[in-house]
């Protein structure tokens, strides 16, 4: 397997672009959080263009779109947008895209449904049954009472309304878009049917945030769906395109640089969450919490910031121990499960 290796060391700034392959243009929108940017790309196609993923829905987002387009796009028509996955930094200004320039969606089926479904659930506080989630696997009693208080973050907060109808693709399809023909191809684990598009025409692979350099996306556990094994679906996704990609593909990730060596970022990947859960097994000598495991897990400290991140990650990593039957939950009279070996 081949070396990690960036062509371009420079992201591009706020409101600018560089074009990295034929007629496909890198760009970045800021995020207001500890991974401050999305990478957006735009494929060429014909007079116009094909809008890879979109950033946060807000009005600097618009206004740096508005400027790319007038900027770097140079006025050309914005035919469609390519939705990856249903995360806010992806899926936020797609609705504004269809309904200010007319583009087309294209996604897969859970991307689209879980997003309209999504923007809709809005909660001035959490609902009772998240609350009695949390407190059941473990939350601090802290953190509990401040949730509890506090106005919960809104999908609809930073993704704007979609419009009825898409045109839906899937694991399997071959598509033409942007003047390339792509296989596509699914990941799962970060986001349900996350879409990846690998080029025929060339090396190029857009990856979204299936394969990134550097940090491991985010594997999570949702109240919505306690009782997946979300870790267990990346680890299958990473062992099932490790087989399909080419260390000499060129990978346009969600986050960080564009690179070349997937297959190596893959094992890296596997081998990196095979580790975490190695080391939380070797410390239930005793039943705990998942915050006992959060410096264990993560080898370093977890900002408050990065709070909701890791709880979601440590859960899912104890579901997936227990679903393959190293370890076990018990509830404790404080109403909380602890996790200990079998």
């Amino acid at each position: 397997m081949g070396k990690i290796r960036h062509p371009f060391e420079t992201p591009p700034e706020n409101g600018t672009a560089l074009e990295i392959a034929d007629g496909v243009l890198w760009m970045r929108l800021p995020l207001p959080m500890a991974l401050d940017h999305v990478n957006v790309y735009a494929l060429r196609e014909g007079d116009g263009w094909v809008i890879v993923d979109t950033g946060f829905f807000s009005k600097k987002g618009t206004e740096t779109w508005k400027a790319l387009i007038e900027g770097p796009l140079q006025g050309g028509q914005i035919k469609c947008v390519l939705l990856t996955h249903h995360h806010p930094d992806h899926v936020g200004a797609v609705g504004w895209f269809m309904k200010e320039y007319g583009a087309e969606l294209i996604t897969s089926r859970t991307a689209y449904l879980l997003s309209r479904m999504l923007i809709l659930d809005e909660q001035e506080t959490l609902p009772e049954e998240v609350m009695d989630y949390y407190w059941k696997h473990g939350i601090p009693k802290e953190v509990y009472e401040a949730r509890a208080k506090s106005r919960p973050f809104n999908f609809a907060d930073t993704v704007h309304p979609l419009p009825i109808g898409y045109t839906r693709i899937q694991d399997g399809d071959q598509i033409q878009l942007g003047d390339r023909h792509w296989d596509v191809l699914r990941g799962d684990g970060h986001a349900p049917e996350h879409l990846l598009l690998m080029s025929r025409d060339d090396d190029l692979l857009l990856a979204g945030d299936q394969i990134i350099p550097g940090i491991s996306s985010n594997i999570s556990i949702h109240p919505t769906e306690p009782m997946a094994d979300p870790l267990g679906e990346w680890l299958e996704s990473c062992e099932r395109l490790r087989e399909i990609v080419r260390d000499d593909q060129f990978i346009l990730p969600g986050h960080k640089l564009p690179f070349y060596g997937a297959k190596e970022r893959l094992t890296q990947l596997l081998t990196h969450h095979a580790g975490g859960l190695s080391r939380m097994v070797e410390m239930m000598d005793k039943p705990r919490l998942p915050i006992e495991f959060f410096d264990t897990l993560f080898m370093r400290k977890v900002s408050d910031l990065e709070f909701g991140f890791a709880f979601g990650e440590t859960l899912a990593h104890l579901r997936h121990l227990e679903q393959t039957g190293k370890i076990k939950r018990e509830m404790h009279k404080d109403g909380q499960y602890r996790w200990l070996k079998i």
